[in-house]
């Protein structure tokens, strides 16, 4: 009996998070639980763009969409972002990693 042995801690990655080897995957879950946020709040969800910057002890998480949109993304008096900054500070501790959002133009 010829059975294939598949290990529960072995996944199929997908070919766009094998690029970036020196993230972790709780780290790839990071950057698209905002990527996701950021779609769920604009009209243009194709312009989201998230790309990581690592540096020494903080991760940098950029963050662009469509110029219409930015507002959305902010929010009023910043409130919207300074949300999503607090869920990252949160998922941060979990890592033991700091994470901080720059909304780009």
């Amino acid at each position: 009996m010829a059975t294939a042995f598949n290990s529960p801690d072995v996944e199929n990655v997908p070919e766009s998070m094998a690029s970036t080897s020196n993230l972790s995957r709780k780290e790839l879950a990071i950057k698209d639980l905002v990527a996701e946020i950021a779609r769920a709040l604009v009209d243009h969800p194709e312009g989201v763009q998230v790309s990581e910057v690592e540096g020494s002890q903080v991760t940098v998480l950029e963050l662009k969409t469509h110029p219409e949109d930015l507002g959305k993304v902010i929010g009023r008096q910043g409130r919207t972002a300074q949300a999503i900054r607090t869920l990252l500070g949160a998922a941060g501790m979990k890592l033991h990693k700091r994470f901080t959002l720059e909304i780009l133009d």
